[in-house]
C-alpha cells in the first residue's frame, strides 16, 4: 500500500522560510515522478515543483528562485524548501507520486500571514 505523508507546514510571516517533507512508503521514489502541488482557497490546484530520477527539476514560474525541491532516496522522502514566502504562497501543499498510478498525500497547510 502506497502512503505519502506530508509535514512541515505552519504559520510563517512574509519573507520567512519553511521546509516541507513528504515521506513515502510502499513506493520507491527513485523510480517515481514526484510532484509538490498546492491548493489555495477558491483556486485551482497548481503544480509547484517536480522531480524525477536524474532529470532537471521543474518549477512554477511563481516560485522559481524561491523554492527548491530535493529528494533523499535513502530516506524515501522528498522535500520542498521554501524561502522568501509571500502571502500568495498560502495553501495546502500536497505531495504526489506517479509510478504506474498516481498517489496523493493528505497535505500540509502553509499560511503566510503577518
Amino acid at each position: 500500500q502506497v502512503r505519502l505523508v506530508e509535514s512541515g507546514g505552519g504559520l510563517v510571516q512574509p519573507g520567512g522560510s519553511l521546509r516541507l517533507s513528504c515521506a513515502a512508503s510502499g513506493i520507491d521514489i527513485s523510480r517515481a515522478y514526484m510532484t509538490w502541488y498546492r491548493q489555495a482557497p477558491g483556486k485551482q490546484r497548481e503544480m509547484v515543483a517536480n522531480t524525477y530520477a536524474h532529470s532537471a527539476s521543474t518549477y512554477a514560474d511563481s516560485v522559481k528562485g524561491r523554492f527548491t525541491i530535493s529528494r533523499d532516496d535513502s530516506e524515501n522522502t522528498i522535500y520542498l524548501q521554501m524561502r522568501s514566502l509571500k502571502f500568495e504562497d498560502t495553501g495546502t501543499y500536497l505531495c504526489s507520486a506517479v509510478y504506474g498510478a498516481e498517489y496523493w498525500g493528505q497535505g500540509t497547510q502553509v499560511t503566510v500571514s503577518s
